[in-house]
């Protein structure tokens, strides 16, 4: 194999990896048009990057908590609605982003990279990225796990039981803004939180407790992305696009087996 394909294979694992188990609470949760929100706002990030001279993936992690602290501060005002308040700062991140790109006259940018993801062009620099944001999410997820599930189960009971539920609120959308920045090479800004939803959505059908969800999310979001890369250079395909599809196929093909409860 090739290194740019061993490099691909290797980061699109990593991001699923992390992605499944996050994915899983962003399901149980209903926040998926909150990690789109923190996707939207990765364009932002790549221009504040540009601009200021810093490291993208940088720009990025910094535009992403920022924004998820932005949102959970206003969700405590409670002045609109959570869907209200994450619309407004997914356009508002996305266009800001576009409007900074136009002032860039002199830097050319692979928006279409950015938006769609590259995984074939992952550099041994993205790999660390990937693999240290995977590994840190992962880590603080399993030390969140328990008072994360009670908050996501009951939250008023959770806070009657001790559970710091605004502390956990925030250190978990934390974590969903770690891994869009890190992901955001391999699948692009739009189709990210389709490999955080898709393959937890696939998993939820024949899970039979939340940890074996998370695990059967993140195999699941595996196989979507060893066979979205093969049907890329099999059929010359774009490779980010590729893997969501086979993480939708693999949905589609879960729902069509009938569950226990119907047989």
């Amino acid at each position: 194999m090739d290194d740019f394909l061993i490099r691909a294979v290797l980061g699109g694992l990593g991001v699923a990896l992390a992605a499944g188990p996050l994915g899983a609470f962003i399901v149980w949760r209903r926040m998926a048009y909150f990690g789109d929100t923190l996707a939207h706002s990765g364009l932002l990030g790549v221009m504040l990057g540009i601009v200021l001279h810093i490291n993208l993936e940088l720009g990025v992690l910094a535009t992403c908590l920022t924004v998820a602290l932005a949102l959970v501060v206003l969700q405590r005002q409670r002045w609109l609605a959570t869907d209200t308040l994450l619309g407004i700062l997914a356009h508002t991140s996305l266009s800001l982003g576009l409007v900074a790109l136009a002032f860039l006259e002199t830097v050319r940018v692979d928006l279409v990279g950015y938006l769609f993801g590259d995984i074939l062009a992952i550099s041994p620099n993205d790999l660390y990225w990937i693999w240290g944001g995977a590994l840190l999410a992962l880590t603080a997820l399993a030390w969140l796990w328990r008072p994360l599930l009670a908050a996501t189960v009951h939250e008023e009971l959770a806070q009657v039981e001790g559970v710091p539920v605004f502390a956990v609120r925030l250190a978990f959308m934390l974590l969903i803004a770690i891994v869009i920045a890190s992901a955001m090479k391999v699948v692009g800004i739009l189709l990210i939180t389709s490999l955080l939803i898709i393959p937890a959505a696939a998993a939820r059908r024949f899970a039979r407790s939340p940890e074996g969800m998370a695990l059967l999310a993140s195999a699941l979001g595996c196989i979507a992305v060893i066979a979205g890369l093969w049907a890329s250079l099999r059929w010359d395909t774009p490779a980010g696009p590729s893997v969501v599809v086979a993480a939708a196929a693999l949905f589609v093909s879960g729902h069509a087996i009938p569950s226990r409860s119907q047989h």
